[in-house]
């Protein structure tokens, strides 16, 4: 388990300090182990290491010990069958997630995954919750549903290299009220820092961000195709859903590095009024904004709040429109 390390960037691999943990304070589990099972490992203190395959649980796996490692080889898949989150942690220090594809149910799930607990706020600065190289599906191979793909209450979370996606191709059929999920990445926890944040196709804020004095480093995103039309598609502030909103709350804000792309090919009239939505006070900033429609095929009417042009532009051709900084 890698340090903790603080204002860095870059490759550290193979000289990265940290902790080894022992298999034998692992508990090891195969397809076919219940939530039960895997719960009373985690109450016995084990953490958790999953093998190859699909998991089928009718309950959430409980993390309540600080410190846990929940972790798996070969992208195990864990799917709830009963409107359930497949994994939720207490508001503790140090839970670790990683390696993993989460699948939402064909029954709706409020959540797939919860980090921390609604409404509490504890400092976790000197160990952090993280989670990172997980994947969300909802739709593909199942028709699936859930209103929020992740939800992060935890203060200090670390959010690393997170593809949240409504699937909009698959192997179970696909289509607006077919797989629903309303937004991919839900954050109420305080000093969040996500980087490589990747949220595509929900059907309202994909980001809908909660805590102050957050900080997203590289966001991509593409709306979602299917809209049937704008009458379908109203957020409280005008046409369409921002594909990246910060509460109105907010008062301490950063991202760096943002992309939105359309590409409405069910109705290509729908338009979005904005790809990124702020509040407009000075703690709030961006920087490196960018909006494309994917062949010219529908339209984002402004960067962020009404700033930036549209696309796609008068001279067509998937030219994008930009903004270096917004604040």
């Amino acid at each position: 388990m890698p340090s903790l390390k603080q204002n860095s960037s870059g490759v550290t691999w193979p000289n990265t300090g940290g902790t080894d943990i022992p298999m034998r304070n692992f508990y090891v589990a195969h397809p076919g182990d219940s939530a039960a099972t895997i719960n009373s490992a985690l109450a016995q203190g084990l953490n958790l290491f999953f093998t190859p395959g699909t998991y089928q649980l009718n309950a959430a796996l409980n993390v309540t010990r600080a410190d846990t490692v929940v972790t798996g080889i070969g992208f195990p898949t864990l799917v709830p069958t009963a409107g359930n989150a497949v994994l939720t942690s207490s508001d503790v220090a140090g839970v670790n997630v990683s390696n993993l594809v989460v699948d939402a149910g064909s029954q709706n799930s409020a959540q797939l995954l919860r980090l921390g607990t609604s409404g509490s706020h504890v400092d976790h600065a000197a160990d952090p919750q993280s989670i990172q190289d997980v994947f969300f599906r909802v739709g593909s191979s199942i028709q699936g549903r859930a209103t929020t793909t992740l939800q992060v209450n935890a203060d200090d979370t670390l959010v690393d290299h997170i593809w949240a996606w409504r699937a909009d191709h698959g192997g179970a059929a696909t289509g607006w009220t077919v797989n629903t999920g309303a937004t991919g990445v839900e954050v109420n926890g305080n000093d969040v820092l996500a980087t490589g944040l990747f949220v595509e196709h929900y059907q309202k804020y994909e980001v809908q961000w909660n805590g102050n004095n957050g900080k997203t480093i590289f966001f991509q995103n593409e709306m979602p195709y299917d809209v049937p039309d704008n009458a379908s598609w109203q957020s409280p502030t005008g046409a369409g859903y921002a594909a990246y909103k910060v509460a109105s709350t907010v008062t301490t804000h950063e991202i760096w590095g943002g992309g939105v792309y359309c590409f409405f090919n069910t109705n290509k009239s729908v338009h979005a009024d904005r790809a990124f939505e702020v509040p407009q006070t000075a703690g709030v900033k961006a920087h490196g904004l960018v909006t494309v429609s994917l062949g010219d095929t529908g339209t984002i009417s402004s960067v962020i709040n009404g700033v930036g042009g549209a696309v796609p532009t008068p001279a067509g051709n998937t030219a994008p429109n930009r903004v270096a900084s917004y604040n």
